[in-house]
C-alpha cells in the first residue's frame, strides 16, 4: 500500500511543497493539508505503519526525520529541530517514539 492510496497525490505534493523550507514544518498544518483529519482512524493507521519504516509498531525520532520521505520521496528531511518539535507533540509517555495507538491518531487530529 502507498500512500497514494490511501491521499491525493496533488495533496500531498501540495502539503510537501509547503514546508520546503528548513524549520517551517508545522505537523497540524501538514496533516490537514494532505488529508489526514478528514480520514477515519483505521486509514489513519494505515498510514501510520506506511510511516513505520522498520515496521516496529512504532515510530521513532530517527525515522520522525525522514516523515516527508514517507509522503513523497522526493521531499526534505526534516531538520533535527523539527524532529524534536515532532516527537514532544506526538510522545504522550516520554519513551521516545510514537505508537500506533491512539497516540499517532491524536498527534494528526491535534488542532
Amino acid at each position: 500500500m502507498s500512500m497514494t492510496d490511501l491521499l491525493h497525490a496533488e495533496d500531498i505534493k501540495k502539503a510537501v511543497g509547503a514546508f520546503t523550507a528548513v524549520d517551517s514544518f508545522d505537523h497540524k498544518r501538514f496533516f490537514q493539508m494532505v488529508g489526514l483529519k478528514k480520514k477515519s482512524p483505521e486509514d489513519v493507521k494505515k498510514v501510520f505503519h506506511i510511516l513505520d519504516k522498520d515496521k516496529s509498531g512504532f515510530i521513532e525520532e530517527e525515522e520522525l526525520g525522514f516523515i516527508l520521505k514517507g509522503f513523497s520521496p522526493d521531499a526534505r528531511d526534516l531538520s533535527v529541530k523539527e524532529t524534536k518539535m515532532l516527537l514532544a507533540a506526538g510522545d504522550k509517555d516520554g519513551d521516545g517514539k510514537i505508537g500506533a495507538d491512539a497516540t499517532f491518531e491524536s498527534l494528526v487530529q491535534s488542532w
